[in-house]
């Protein structure tokens, strides 16, 4: 069943493990839409990019997960989430390609709000 609204998991894992739960995301659903990850190491992120480049349409690398930008991001999912084009849009020739957005924040957040909350 794919549910339309936020969704939070949290699942606690022992750090040499890992590479493990990266396997167990990417293999345990065949929905995809958003995915976030946030860690320090570059190889880290590395590796987890590579290993979940099939997870998610938008994916986000320490940075929050919200806020596709429209006309810049081919906003629409992965796997059976969605084809990540808008027929007759600009992204209508990616339609038989599966791209991924990702986005990289290098300073870490120090707020969870938006600046427009505060």
């Amino acid at each position: 069943q794919e549910i339309f609204g936020p969704v939070l998991t949290v699942y606690v894992y022992p750090e040499k493990r890992y590479q493990e739960v990266l396997e167990l995301i990417d293999t345990t659903t065949p929905y995809g839409l958003t995915g976030a990850l946030f860690a320090r190491e570059k190889r880290v992120i590395d590796e987890a990019r590579n290993l979940l480049r099939n997870a998610a349409g938008n994916f986000y690398i320490n940075d929050k997960s919200t806020g596709a930008v429209v006309a810049q991001q081919p906003f629409g999912g992965s796997r059976i989430s969605g084809t990540n084009d808008k027929p007759g849009g600009p992204h209508y020739i990616l339609r038989w390609t599966s791209p991924q957005a990702v986005k990289e924040t290098h300073v870490p957040l120090t707020d969870w709000r938006y600046a427009y909350m505060q």
